[in-house]
């Protein structure tokens, strides 16, 4: 039997789009914002005889040279040929739908057997961090109220193109292909690969190696065949508001060819990973076909290959992936460390979060472990239920790693709600799991009915590592309540303890009211509200005064017809 889903408006989010900003900036004022030469696209613009592209305005009709707009995005980036902007251009992408792919304007030197190889050359390089060469929507300034769509067809390796390029900005774009298939898919929904037309599809949205100093925000990333983002050898990269969503393999893919290590700090902010796994109906933008991998499919939200790194998630959203939401298992170079704030992780059929070394910090964070989610799912074709146990939090620890776990509320009907490991068989007596201030509701366990979910468990550190206190528990295994300051049993004061339709707002009269530890409790909630100075326990404080406007996310329900 198909199960709900129906969360409160507080649970129920879309992160994407941004507060409206003051007018477009004058052409002089861009040109004192911009370092380099700005280039327009426009749907009625030109080719480059026709047309300058330095002019935003429509071709008039006749004439050559004339200042006026390209007609295209590969008039600035020709596959087959040599970028016709510099490293530090500004390349302005005006409203509408852009073929990307073999049959578009500017594809001459394609051919269509070779229709793989129709994609952009790299972005150039920007000179430096402070003068990056930049790809953008219209409106990218005034919170990209219609970003241009740029869909691939004819089966192109990927549509947006960052090998070996550095100091980038691409904003304000929805990159998409106009097709439902998925590629491999076992169940029907397989691209077709071997006969010309190949149709309107392409594998990945966004591709990128050897890169640096990179900023993204304001993409829509939708619909691929494959992965919505293939990348690594990453190094100092800032994602803000941007989506990843139905993605017939993966959403974020690390794991490229050659070695993946990434480095530096690679900051996501407002982020929202969703349907990965899945095909996307076109043009409905439906989930269909969902798959995992019993059938060959994938279906992480988020995963990197091998890598070191200082990782941090704030604010984001990871949700409906058809295996692991978050997987961080491979981020175990030495010095790598991983921060996630304000996280909601919903209805990944594996494990919500996972990571394999310290230091990690979880703080004020949503974790609902319904994996089991797909089950009977109209869009479901083969997903593995409760992979890997199903296990909400999977906490990794080397050597003397730490780990901490702070004002989260975590549900999971899972094996268990926390779990922890040690990978490199060398974990010390130091080794630790700190856990403060928690909210934990355990449901029926979903791989064995006739039992809960555990609390935490482990078997493979020479001592326990788990540090629990300051804890409401409720509805776990052996009613377990580890920490002298816990409260047990009873139920945990939430709006709605169901394992598909879990609210983590607290009731009045919830124990968890006034009773976490103050001193390690963040200042602000889920909601980025405040904290008072006896605070709560779990992700949400109940009655907080609300913060500034510009501290607060910006929600869209999301809409899901079953």
């Amino acid at each position: 039997m198909a199960r709900s889903v129906c969360f409160s408006l507080g649970l129920c989010l879309l992160i994407f789009g941004g507060l409206a900003a003051a007018a477009d900036p004058a052409p002089d004022a861009l040109n004192a914002l911009f370092v380099g030469q700005i280039y327009y696209v426009r749907a009625d613009g030109g080719s480059p005889a026709q047309c300058t592209g330095r002019t935003d305005a429509a071709y008039p009709g006749a004439g050559a040279g004339q200042p006026c707009a390209w007609d295209h995005p590969f008039r600035a980036l020709p596959p087959g040929g040599a970028p016709a902007i510099a490293g530090g251009d500004t390349l302005i992408i005006g409203p509408g739908a852009y073929r990307m792919g073999y049959g578009a304007a500017g594809t001459a030197a394609c051919d269509a057997g070779g229709a793989f190889d129709c994609h952009m050359p790299p972005i150039p390089s920007g000179p430096s961090p402070a003068s990056p060469t930049r790809i953008l929507g219209a409106g990218w300034n005034v919170g990209c109220p219609a970003p241009p769509q740029l869909w691939g067809a004819e089966r192109p390796w990927h549509i947006v193109n960052l090998t070996d390029s550095s100091n980038v900005e691409l904003a304000c774009l929805e990159i998409t292909d106009h097709a439902a298939c998925v590629e491999f898919h076992s169940g029907g929904l397989a691209c077709e690969r071997d006969n010309l037309p190949y149709g309107d599809w392409a594998p990945v949205g966004l591709h990128a190696e050897d890169s640096a100093n990179v900023y993204l925000h304001d993409l829509n990333i939708h619909g691929l065949a494959s992965q919505g983002v293939h990348a690594g050898r990453l190094r100092d990269w800032r994602v803000e508001q941007v989506r990843i969503a139905g993605n017939g393999s993966a959403g974020w893919d690390g794991d490229i060819y050659g070695a993946d290590s990434n480095a530096g700090t690679l900051l996501f902010r407002r982020f929202t990973i969703e349907w990965n796994g899945c095909g996307e109906t076109y043009p409905g933008g439906q989930p269909t076909g969902c798959w995992a991998q019993t059938a060959g499919g994938y279906g992480d939200g988020f995963g990197t290959g091998e890598s070191g790194g200082h990782w941090i998630f704030e604010d984001s959203i990871i949700r409906y992936n058809t295996s692991d939401g978050l997987d961080l298992l491979y981020i175990r170079e030495p010095g790598s460390a991983i921060e996630i704030r304000r996280m909601l992780a919903v209805g990944n059929a594996g494990n919500q979060i996972k990571n394999y070394r310290g230091p990690f910090i979880l703080e004020n964070s949503i974790l609902n472990g319904n994996c089991g989610f797909f089950e009977g799912q109209p869009f479901t074709y083969n997903v593995d239920a409760c992979r890997a146990l199903g296990v909400a939090l999977a906490l990794g620890l080397t050597g003397s790693d730490t780990v901490t776990v702070t004002n989260n509320t975590i549900a999971s009907e899972g094996d268990c709600l926390v779990t922890a490991e040690c990978h490199d068989a060398q974990c010390t007596t130091a080794a630790r799991a700190t856990l403060r201030n928690n909210l934990f509701q355990g449901q029926v366990d979903f791989g064995q009915p006739f039992e809960r979910a555990c609390l935490i468990y482990q078997e493979t550190f020479p001592t326990d590592p788990f540090d629990l206190d300051y804890a409401v528990i409720a509805g776990v295994k052996d009613e377990l309540c580890p920490g002298s300051h816990s409260t047990c049993g009873g139920p945990v004061g939430v709006v709605n303890s169901g394992v598909d339709t879990f609210d983590a707002h607290l009731l009045v009269g919830s124990p968890a009211i006034g009773a976490a530890l103050a001193g390690v409790a963040p200042r602000g909630d889920f909601d980025h509200y405040a904290r008072d100075a006896q605070p709560d326990i779990g992700a949400y404080e109940f009655g907080a005064l609300p913060p500034r406007l510009d501290a607060r996310r910006i929600y869209l329900p999301l809409v899901l017809r079953n």
